[in-house]
């Protein structure tokens, strides 16, 4: 398949080196843009691609499929330039968080549109992306971009584009979530009179053993908690305070404020 990139950041070459691993692309097929010449370097040295600092000519030799992977604050300096320069039958995947379909297709002049929520995980092939499409690509194309997608990890295709934000406030943010709480519970342990490298373990794996476990149990996550609680035991006890302080409902409003925050950048 061969694909340009329109950005060669953290995410661009996360996508880049999964479809070289999964063997979906070839160096010789890929074309980057990139504005610092840094990340030019780098990335041809690491997979051998072409590169460039002009994205019209990344998006000219990309061929089948074009993937936006640039900061939000400067889409509106890309799209006119992109502008002219992509072929009708191309298809266009933009992994922009807050970015419109319908802000794309008039700033590029284009209507095969792939829009896409990912996640940081996908950086290790163990993310999530939720994902839509406009009525003008085809089946086809569809494909081509659950492979690309699949690359990285899991994915979920949507009808609609409201379950972006959505996805945004969940899985596209969750994993600042998780680290936040990683943090807070490693600091907690160090109050106790862990060291730090010893707090960090032990959170860590911690974190990491009961997420295996609630992927291969096939018991619900209120399950594995009610069989870690005894009653009036160490656990219950922890748990009533996240209950005193609401902690459910905490998390609801900060889910939701970053919904609300999404939909704010969309406009």
């Amino acid at each position: 398949m061969k694909i340009a990139f329109i950005g060669g950041g953290a995410m661009g070459e996360a996508i880049l080196a999964a479809v070289l691993n999964r063997g979906l692309s070839t160096p010789q097929t890929l074309w980057v843009s990139d504005v610092k010449e840094e990340r030019r370097q780098h990335l041809k040295k690491t997979y051998q691609v072409s590169v460039t600092g002009s994205n019209r000519e990344a998006a000219a030799n990309g061929g089948d499929v074009i993937i936006l992977a640039i900061k939000p604050q400067n889409l509106p300096e890309i799209m006119p330039d992109l502008k002219g320069g992509i072929k009708p039958g191309q298809l266009v995947l933009s992994i922009i968080a807050g970015a419109r379909i319908a802000t794309l297709c008039k700033g590029l002049g284009h209507q095969r549109i792939v829009r896409v929520m990912p996640n940081t995980p996908a950086q290790i092939g163990e993310g999530i992306s939720v994902w839509t499409v406009t009525p003008e690509v085809t089946e086809k194309q569809k494909e081509q971009a659950r492979s690309i997608l699949s690359t990285m990890g899991r994915e979920i295709f949507v009808a609609d584009e409201k379950y972006l934000d959505m996805a945004t406030a969940v899985s596209g943010s969750g994993p600042a979530y998780f680290f936040f709480f990683v943090e807070c519970l490693t600091e907690a342990a160090v109050s106790l009179g862990f060291t730090e490298a010893t707090a960090q373990e032990l959170v860590l794996q911690t974190m990491l053993g009961s997420g295996q476990l609630l992927k291969r149990s096939g018991k619900s996550p209120a399950e594995l908690r009610r069989l870690v609680t005894s009653p009036g035991g160490t656990t219950a006890a922890a748990l009533q305070r996240f209950e005193d302080g609401n902690f459910k409902e905490l998390v609801k409003q900060a889910v939701a404020a970053a919904y609300r925050r999404a939909g704010e950048l969309g406009k």
